[in-house]
This record gives structure tokens, C-alpha cells and sequence, in this order.
């Protein structure tokens, strides 16, 4: 066997026991590795972990395969969403099942009726798709597998238009598969290239995701009430934390990258938002100045910083885009400071370029740079 041929299996074999982490890309999600190389060095200590940016969940995740309790927070209901997929178990049949049963017991009563939806869907699947969305909304209590399906229809909402229709990923025209694409953006996209939206099966789909999802019955250490919805800025978003956490893994927001909301506005809607991209900012960081930006991440650490455990072990991933012409390091350090917890800075590392998710990006012809991380280790002292 070649090194080549050796590496390819290595990676087949890793995406496979990997793809739950991989429910729903995400762009600017941060890798696997990072969170893992932590909690290998301190899975002796049995910590509880807490992520309070934690976007897709990757770090629950992490946590998961190691045994250990986790919880996060996220302000955004798209990230919880996909997040506490990370911690739920179920057989692979209950979310197939549960989605059959809502496509053909649901009418759907709000279809959307525009020039995008119109394009991006074919008249079926998003019938089915409006189904499933106003089934789970009403729904009084989650499940594990209502978890998981909701999850994997974010996953499958929009992406790259399938070769054969037989083997199709994703419900939509062709689109990136990371975030979504403006409306008006998309739509004269697809007229300008004569792309027609593809009747695509819906539980065809769904059940290709879902069966692939290796580890998805193993129970988790961890319930899916774990993740959060909250402003991880405000002490009330910590207060159903029931177990102290000893170490913090998390990437917050890029400085200088204010368009989250915008960018998952299809799934947004999915999850209950408006039919069209809302421009609000909602409950981010300030990103007014590197002051105000820094003041504003030095809450989080301050929330953070009152975990009742003995030791405290606080790792950050933290990026700027290039445009923002900043300096990442002394952003930091600010933001420790203004936190007003004694931190001390133990490493700093360059991490990475953060350039996954450009591949998905290109597909539209849009403009990825990548951003400069680093990776930070700081204590409570």
C-alpha cells in the first residue's frame, strides 16, 4: 500500500466516525484537532467543559468522544440547533421515521412565494421542506431524534447541485453549502447559468445523511439540554449551568466579521425567522472599535471567570479578518483585562489560516479571505 493510498483510507476512516461533527457546515468553524489536542491533555482530570461561543458544537463534540460533560452557549438559534445535535443519541431509524410520518401528516400552511424560493426549490420539495418546518416548530418537547432531524435538514437545506439527482446532499439550486446566499444574489445566479431547482426527495436525502451519522446510537455523556441559547455577555446565560466547568474551549467571533445573522438566514428561516434576510445585528460583540470589541469579550471571560471549580483552564481560539488591520494579540489581552478576573497568559501560538469552508464559497464566485488566528492558553490565578 502507498503513503497515498495509506492517507486516503486514514481520511475516509476519520470523516466517517466524524460525521455527526459534520451534521451542517458551518462556515468559519474551527477544526476538530484543536479541541481534541486540549482535552486529550486533560481527560485525566475528568473536567466539565464549557464552549460559550459554541457555533456548530465541535467542542461538545470533542467532548463527547472523551467521555466528559460539556456545555455551550450560542446566541444564535441556528447554532444551537446544530450543536445540541452533537450530544443527542438515538437509533438511526427515529429521526427518518419522525420525518416520514411529519411530510405526510403536515399541510403546510405558509409556503414562501417569492422569486427566491420559487428558484431555489422545485414546487414539491418545498412542500415537503414547509411541512417538516411547521411540524417541529410545534412541537411541545424535543426528542433526540427531533434533534437530529432538525439538525440534518439545516445540513441538507441548501448546497451543490447533485451529477446524478439519485445521489443528491442537499434540497436546493445549486448554492454554497456553508451559508446561504442573498436572495436577490441568488436568483440572478441561477437565471444567468439557466439552473432549475431539481425535484429532490426529501426523506431520500435525509436518510442518506442520517444513516451515515456512525456513533449516533451511542449514548452521550452529556443531553442535548446542555447547549444553550443565550448572550453569553450576560450573567443570566450561565445560570442553568448545573456543573462547574474547569475548562473552556472556544473561538469567539472574528473581529471585524459582522454578518453571522445574515449568513444563515435560510436556515434561520428554517427555525422560524422571516422569509427574507434580516439585517439586524441581534446580540453580538461590539465590533464598533478594538475598545469596545475587547470590552464587550472581556464580559464573556468575566461570566467564565466565576466557575465555582478549583482550577480554571481557559483555551481560546481568536481571529480577526484581514481587512480589520488589527493587531489579534493586544485585542486579547484587552479583552482579559477588561474582564476584571485575574488571568494569566500561559501560551500564544499562531494557529491555522482559517480557511475551511472557502471551497463552498468559491462555488458562488464570492470573496473568502482567511483569517489570522491564534491560539491562546490562559489560568485563573
Amino acid at each position: 500500500m502507498t503513503n497515498i493510498t495509506r492517507n486516503k483510507n486514514v481520511a475516509l476512516a476519520y470523516s466517517k466516525e466524524n460525521a455527526l461533527n459534520a451534521i451542517c457546515p458551518y462556515f468559519t468553524m474551527f477544526p476538530l484537532e484543536y479541541p481534541s489536542k486540549v482535552l486529550r491533555k486533560h481527560k485525566k482530570d475528568n473536567p466539565v467543559v464549557l464552549d460559550p461561543f459554541c457555533g456548530r458544537g465541535t467542542t461538545l463534540f470533542a467532548a463527547r468522544n472523551f467521555g466528559l460533560s460539556a456545555w455551550g452557549i450560542d446566541s444564535s438559534p441556528v447554532a444551537v440547533a446544530i450543536a445540541k445535535a452533537k450530544l443527542a443519541a438515538c437509533d438511526f431509524e427515529a429521526p427518518i421515521s419522525l420525518a416520514s410520518r411529519l411530510i405526510v401528516d403536515t399541510k403546510p400552511n405558509d409556503i414562501p412565494d417569492t422569486p427566491f424560493f420559487r428558484a431555489a426549490y422545485h414546487p414539491r420539495t418545498l412542500r415537503d421542506i414547509c411541512a417538516l418546518r411547521e411540524s417541529l416548530l410545534l412541537l411541545n418537547q424535543d426528542t433526540d431524534a427531533s434533534v437530529i432531524l432538525r439538525a440534518a435538514i439545516l445540513g441538507c437545506l441548501h448546497g451543490p447541485l447533485p451529477k446524478n439527482i439519485v445521489n443528491a446532499g442537499y434540497f436546493s439550486n445549486q448554492m454554497p453549502r456553508t451559508y446561504a446566499s442573498k436572495p436577490d444574489y441568488a436568483v440572478r445566479f441561477w437565471k444567468e447559468r439557466g439552473l432549475k431547482p431539481l425535484k429532490i426527495d426529501v426523506l431520500r436525502v435525509l436518510r442518506r445523511k442520517i444513516e451515515r451519522l456512525t456513533g449516533l446510537p451511542q449514548k452521550s455523556p452529556s443531553s442535548t439540554a446542555q447547549v444553550l441559547h443565550g448572550d453569553a455577555q450576560l450573567p443570566k446565560s450561565f445560570e442553568a449551568i448545573t456543573s462547574a466547568p474547569s475548562i473552556i474551549i472556544t473561538s469567539p467571533p472574528y473581529y471585524g466579521m459582522r454578518t453571522y445573522v445574515q449568513d444563515q438566514w435560510l436556515r434561520s428561516w428554517f427555525l422560524g425567522g422571516p422569509s427574507q434576510v434580516d439585517y439586524s445585528a441581534g446580540p453580538q460583540l461590539d465590533h464598533g472599535s478594538r475598545n469596545t470589541f475587547a470590552k464587550s469579550l472581556g464580559a464573556v471571560w468575566r461570566n467564565v471567570g466565576q466557575s465555582l471549580s478549583d482550577t480554571l483552564h481557559m483555551y481560546v481560539r481568536f481571529g480577526i479578518i484581514p481587512s480589520a488591520s488589527v493587531n489579534a494579540k493586544d485585542i486579547f489581552r484587552n479583552s482579559l483585562e477588561e474582564s476584571g478576573i485575574n488571568w494569566r497568559l500561559v501560551s500564544v501560538r499562531a494557529a491555522d489560516s482559517a480557511d475551511a469552508g472557502k471551497r463552498q464559497a468559491n462555488q458562488m464566485k464570492t470573496d473568502s479571505a482567511a483569517a489570522v488566528e491564534f491560539d491562546f492558553h490562559v489560568e485563573r490565578i
